[in-house]
């Protein structure tokens, strides 16, 4: 899985911005996260590096915080310390990645992962990104830097792996934050995928006919899909064809109308496709299911605001460990709350090797 598209073509799995303060060169382009909400635009310090600016005193508490309307304006609330801690006090101690290469028997393709974890406290935020994609030195600039740093770090994988952190550290996934937990049993790298995939299934209501588009190719995913008789369309920015000889599409936009429909990796929180599917499927009211490795803790903020339902896999995965495991589901009655909107309850914080990652397996 290489992530989902956008109209008129694929979006890098790895965006670096405009040269910024952050280097010291220039101002941030208007379209960067921080240009979203000018009182949490910070001011460049002396040092050449962003300082975030101080949250706002007159800013709601988090049980007072108005729901974020866009991905950017969940990271303006994070920034101006409505969702919780401030985030320029808090360090990430640990930044890793995670690589693997996957071939599992009776497939006829493997798949290549990588995943960037950022590790607040207990919490580990996460984003997959391109094999080779994330340069030589980023893990070193996440290492022992402030969360609110890293939330306008020019990587959109260091952004959105240190937002899943600090979401992750504010409201782990608990039954008291919305979450259901689903324990997957021990198994080899298949048997999990499968069971994976079956519990992500769960939690797409479509009837019969209803087409779904499925927004990064999964194998397991499909072929639970195809158990139940679900007509689908397989997207993925690497194109090609499915484990049954099916055409991959390459533009998930593109596809929206000739679905009923949406099931999507997180990965498109990575390569920018996700504002434009949560905002069609908000618009028409198309149901809309995450699966998600990358941003597990960002995605149930979105809850009754275009996503459906999410199936969260937090780090570690589960094709790191052939033991128990557990996902947690959140939407369609699995740990939906009276109330629970966007990721918070009413008055308490929630919280061949082809280059695919995530999703493929």
């Amino acid at each position: 899985m290489s992530g989902a598209i956008g109209a008129g073509g694929a979006v890098p799995a790895v965006q670096e911005r405009a040269p910024s303060a952050w280097d010291g060169t220039s101002a941030p382009a208007a379209s960067d996260i921080s240009a979203q909400a000018p009182s949490d635009t910070p001011a460049p310090a002396a040092s050449g590096t962003w300082a975030p600016a101080a949250p706002d005193a007159s800013a709601p508490s988090s049980s007072g915080t108005s729901d974020p309307a866009s991905y950017d304006d969940l990271v303006s609330h994070a920034l101006g310390g409505r969702l919780g801690p401030d985030p320029r006090a808090l360090r990430i101690a640990v930044a890793f990645t995670t690589s693997q290469a996957v071939r599992h028997d009776g497939r006829r393709g493997g798949y290549r992962n990588e995943v960037l974890s950022l590790r607040l406290d207990r919490a580990v935020g996460s984003c997959a990104v391109e094999p080779g994609a994330l340069s030589e030195g980023a893990v070193d600039d996440c290492a022992g830097a402030d969360v609110a740093r890293l939330l306008e770090h020019p990587l959109t994988p260091v952004r959105v792996a240190a937002l899943d952190a600090y979401l992750m550290h504010i409201a782990p996934h608990t039954p008291e934050n919305g979450a259901l937990p689903r324990p997957l049993s021990a198994g080899s790298s298949v048997e999990k995928s499968r069971a994976r995939a079956k519990a992500v299934v769960e939690l797409l209501d479509v009837r019969p006919g209803q087409t779904v588009l499925v927004v990064g190719v999964v194998n397991s995913l499909l072929e639970a899909l195809r158990s139940r008789g679900v007509p689908y369309i397989p997207c993925d920015l690497k194109g090609g064809r499915t484990e049954w000889d099916e055409p991959i599409v390459t533009d998930a936009l593109a596809e929206l109308d000739r679905c009923d429909a949406v099931l999507a990796s997180g990965m498109t929180l990575g390569n920018g496709s996700f504002e434009p599917l949560r905002e069609h499927a908000l618009r028409v009211g198309k149901q809309l299911v995450m699966f998600a490795q990358t941003g597990s803790a960002v995605l149930p903020r979105f809850l009754g605001a275009g996503v459906s339902a999410v199936c969260a896999e937090p780090y570690p995965f589960f094709w790191l460990d052939g033991g128990p495991g557990v996902i947690h589901h959140y939407g369609h009655g699995h740990g939906y709350r009276d109330g629970y909107r966007h990721g918070h309850r009413s008055g308490h914080l929630s919280g061949d090797l082809d280059g695919r990652t995530e999703a493929a397996l």
